[in-house]
């Protein structure tokens, strides 16, 4: 009948969650569109990878094509105060792009053979249950919401600990206020999240 409240058929099966969030999957530079302001790491196959930062659009000069790259902090602040900042130039064939991958589960990796990586690309990253988590203060999280969307750009700013109601929950901010408190000292805005709604990236 209309009106009747229905029952919850998830109700009392704790198993049937939320998809966990879409893993990072890194790609090359030379394969995607606009760069302002996206998520990259630079590095040569077999030596090392740096992440962290943030690219603005491809320059190009003579020849060669690179990429201006600079500190995710350095980014932030420069978009907060609207001035210009240095940012090397790095050759594009260095540069790997966060995108997003199909999201699916992760079983946790016991063994050190399942962790092996090869050296030839940025590793790709599973975010990881808070709960799992070895720590939290300033990682980057995400934020599962109710109806199964991503909130990302947050980092974590305490452990997890009991609320008031008795829940286990982190508090966390948006990478702008993140940053923000590290140059001018402001303390930042936090949003209480429960432990089942928070993964590490």
């Amino acid at each position: 009948m209309t009106g009747e409240s229905q029952p919850d058929p998830f109700a009392g099966h704790p198993d049937w969650q939320l998809d966990p969030p879409r893993p990072l999957v890194p790609t090359p530079a030379t394969m995607t569109g606009q760069l302002r302001g996206r998520r990259v790491l630079i590095g040569l196959p077999g030596h090392g990878w740096r992440s962290d930062l943030r690219a603005d659009e491809k320059v190009v000069q003579g020849s060669r094509t690179y990429v201006p790259v600079m500190s995710e902090g350095e980014w932030y602040r420069a978009e907060a105060e609207q001035t210009e900042i240095f940012a090397p130039l790095v050759p594009v064939e260095r540069v790997w792009v966060e995108e997003y991958g199909v999201a699916g589960i992760s079983l946790p990796a016991d063994d050190i053979a399942s962790r092996l990586v090869s050296l030839d690309e940025p590793a790709r990253r599973t975010p990881v249950p808070a709960l799992d988590a070895p720590s939290l203060s300033g990682r980057r999280v995400v934020r599962m919401r109710d109806e199964g969307s991503e909130e990302r750009e947050l980092r974590a700013v305490t452990e997890l600990h009991t609320n008031a109601q008795g829940d286990v929950c982190a508090r966390v901010t948006t990478e702008l206020d993140w940053y923000r408190w590290g140059w001018s000292g402001h303390v930042p805005r936090t949003l209480e999240v429960l432990v089942h709604r928070l993964w590490v990236e």
